[in-house]
């Protein structure tokens, strides 16, 4: 009888950890860009090491065994703490570049155009981002720092809050010179630029619950546009093509330049998203190196700054 080796192959219990995580060959293997007959293969050379069956092979379906997930929650672990180990000596200070991922809408409005300001305190370090207006896995896609815009729950251990959000009327001053108006009911005679959120998951965007929330008659408004990207609502409302509903601080920077203004004034006219806000979480990976460090002290100043027109 072949003797059973000591420790199984990494690859192995990558293939493994992979496919026990999607419960998926096809999956595991667009992860770990194998074919999914390649990640099958090497599953069932495990289960021959191990001699044990990890998987319940199903027609429609891929189940964990008992000894699967007694082994899936023994190896996690072990594996994050190798990824952990292996960026520390690889990565010991710095790379020279920093990834941040966050909304397409706060890197167009807010994060980009402070970015001069952090180039020329840091020239030697690159700052690349990747706006995406989904939640990514730090870890998992070699991210060294998230901006995320939830619930305290949501945005992950250790994350740092940087600011709240409040939502205002918002239009161009080119507009209000045109068509000047100081209440809600005026708003009849206004073309409404509205967020279009198919799947709902960001109801406090719309005008029908601003004007709900204000206590007010919905206004169907003389027109409307409506835009699948909250930055082409801004840019829309820029133009003079309507009135917007402004996320500040996110447009915060626009008021300051006299790009937008916000017609109805005072704390009356103002939604706050009570549970969310903007927070920043870094890379456990990343945490140590002294330019994701940098550039976390910078963000972290750069939001203690976005105060005064967030109070409208």
């Amino acid at each position: 009888m072949r003797e059973r080796r000591d420790l199984p192959s990494l690859d192995l219990l990558k293939a493994f950890a992979a496919a026990a995580r999607h419960l998926s060959f096809t999956k595991a293997g667009a992860e770990l860009f194998l074919s999914q007959s390649a990640v099958s293969r090497q599953i069932q050379m495990l289960e021959t090491q191990l001699g044990v069956r990890l998987f319940d092979r199903q027609v429609r379906s891929l189940l964990l065994t008992e000894a699967g997930q007694i082994y899936y929650r023994e190896i996690v672990p072990i594996l994050e703490k190798l990824r952990e180990a292996t960026a520390r000596v690889a990565e010991p200070q710095s790379t020279g570049t920093v990834t941040v991922t966050c909304s397409i809408s706060f890197a167009s409005l807010w994060l980009v155009p402070r970015l001069s300001d952090f180039q020329r305190r840091h020239p030697d370090t690159v700052v690349h981002i990747a706006a995406n207006n989904q939640i990514r896995d730090l870890k998992k896609e070699r991210l060294d720092a998230a901006i995320r815009y939830s619930t305290r729950a949501m945005a992950g251990d250790g994350a740092v809050k940087l600011f709240g959000e409040r939502v205002v009327p918002v239009c161009s001053p080119e507009l209000l010179a045109r068509h000047p108006f100081s209440t809600p009911d005026e708003l009849k005679q206004s073309v409404l630029l509205h967020y279009q959120d198919p799947d709902g998951l960001a109801p406090w965007l719309s005008w029908s619950t601003w004007f709900e929330v204000m206590q007010l008659e919905p206004a169907g408004g003389k027109g409307s546009l409506h835009f699948n990207h909250y930055d082409q609502v801004i840019r829309a409302a820029i133009d003079g093509q309507g009135i917007a509903l402004g996320r500040l601080p996110l447009v915060e920077e626009l008021i300051r330049a006299g790009k937008l203004a916000t017609p109805l004034t005072g704390k009356r006219y103002s939604m706050d998203a009570k549970d969310r806000a903007y927070w920043l979480l870094t890379s456990p990976l990343a945490a140590s190196r002294q330019d994701v460090q940098a550039f976390a002290a910078w963000l972290r100043e750069q939001a203690s700054e976005s105060s005064p027109v967030t109070r409208p």
